[in-house]
């Protein structure tokens, strides 16, 4: 459609509030539900604004499939994501067009099914560590517990350095750095980032600290000369064949690995820490877990091999995704005027598609806030729209580490819960925080053992 003609069309139904920054607030009070209730309200297609700048929320499976597939070359990454380059440079979350490209070529190798197979026995090891460290009756918080678990398997098979004795450290700086998002939608966010508030000290350290250990890294990697099977390894050796023959940099190196660090822990942490909770108020589920690591394991700790053998783990893995998206919002500008369902989508707005609002909509979900893991077992998994389920979003910007984390989130929650089962201290909900991941906050739970 010409951008004559799609400038004809109208501007699809929202909110439209007196006070200019009263979506702002609106929206940073409760994001998750926000969008929920805009969809309910207002559609597939809704718009509101903050400030000057338009948002669309885009609701319906195949507007989603739009976005992030068929029309993708019209889309870069949202201004949020753009300026999140403060902190991750231009790393394969950040980058854009043929740097994006090359990036994801030198690192795609790293992620195939055999190098990722060949990673199973770290993250195993690492998932017996922290299983080996739990006591019947002792209170723990589920998600620190993860995040702490997460981490070592990040630092070992990404960067091939044992991260264990920093974990405190690192994850206090990950979680001043991801509150960054508290300033990705604000419109003052730039200024405030130029300004020496508490926040943006805060946000200097972290990334500081993080710089710190990347760098180490690959630092000591180069000086030892040694080629190892790690993703460090694999991209020092990396060269980009089908372009200019090249390597990375060491600042391409430390926004890859940063990128890939982050989200290599932070998203598979949330999402076995909502799957404790989610296994602890359904008992049914929690034992038809526990049958089938009987069955399958014997009492052994899992392999790469068990992957295929464990439908049930994943099952569960999968519907704790579809209830509490670790990626909860995905975002994109488009270059140009755009349509959606009839309605004008402006050139340099933020177009917004929201695992949490999609995966939530009775349309496509029977029982939408049931668990039930049984939706992925067979036909029935086959049965769901395409774009009703993408915690790893789609297209050619799609996670390159999914693999990985179906591989991680299996087999560590199979080694922990062939032992373990964590119940509620109190019958208090987790309140999910939404920042660019969606962490659960109060869930501390005590260890029980499996009988």
């Amino acid at each position: 459609m010409s951008a004559g003609a799609t400038a004809a069309l109208p501007d699809p139904p929202g909110p439209r509030p007196v006070l200019p920054l009263a979506r702002l607030v609106a929206f940073r009070r409760d994001p998750l539900g926000d969008l929920s209730r805009m969809q309910a309200r207002w559609g597939d297609v809704a718009s509101f604004r903050i400030g000057p700048r338009w948002f669309y929320l885009l609701s319906d499976p195949e507007l989603v499939r739009e976005v992030l597939v068929t029309h993708h070359r019209g889309f870069i990454k949202s201004l949020a994501l753009q300026r999140a380059r403060v902190l991750l440079g231009h790393g394969l979350l950040t980058s854009e067009g043929e740097f994006h490209l090359r990036q994801r070529r030198l690192a795609q190798p790293a992620f195939h099914r055999e190098r990722v197979a060949g990673m199973a026995a770290a993250m195993v090891r690492r998932a017996e560590a922290t299983a080996d460290g739990w006591r019947a009756g002792a209170r723990v918080d589920a998600a620190h517990e993860m995040m702490r678990m997460t981490l070592a398997i990040a630092g070992e098979t990404l960067l091939g350095a044992d991260v264990e004795a920093e974990a405190d450290e690192i994850g206090a700086a990950l979680t001043d750095a991801l509150g960054l998002f508290d300033r990705l939608h604000n419109p003052f966010g730039p200024l405030l980032d130029r300004l020496p508030t508490p926040g943006t000290r805060r946000m200097r350290r972290a990334r500081q600290r993080l710089d710190a250990t990347i760098y180490r890294a690959i630092a000591e990697r180069r000086a030892s000369g040694t080629e190892r099977d790690d993703l460090l390894g694999m991209l020092l050796a990396a060269r980009d064949e089908e372009g200019d023959g090249g390597g990375m940099t060491d600042l391409q190196l430390r926004d890859e690995l940063l990128t890939l660090f982050l989200a290599g822990h932070e998203t598979t942490a949330n999402a076995l820490a909502w799957t404790w909770h989610l296994l602890a108020r359904h008992p049914e589920a929690e034992a038809r877990l526990h049958e089938e690591l009987r069955t399958v394991l014997g009492g052994r700790a899992p392999t790469a091999e068990d992957f295929p053998a464990l439908p049930y783990t994943r099952a569960v893995l999968a519907e704790s995704m579809r209830l509490y998206p670790p990626a909860w919002t995905i975002g994109r500008e488009p270059v140009q005027d755009w349509q959606a369902g009839g309605y004008r989508i402006r050139a340099g707005s933020v177009v917004l598609v929201s695992p949490w609002v999609v995966h939530r909509d009775a349309r496509w979900w029977s029982e939408p806030l049931a668990f039930q893991p049984e939706r992925w077992m067979g036909a029935a998994e086959a049965a769901q729209p395409r774009f009703a389920y993408f915690p790893f979003g789609g297209g050619i910007r799609k996670c390159i580490g999914e693999g990985f984390a179906w591989m991680e989130g299996v087999l560590t929650l199979a080694t922990l819960a062939r032992r373990w089962r964590l119940v509620p201290v109190s019958g208090a909900e987790p309140v999910p925080e939404p920042r660019i991941t969606l962490r659960p906050l109060g869930l501390e739970m005590r260890v029980e053992a499996v009988r």
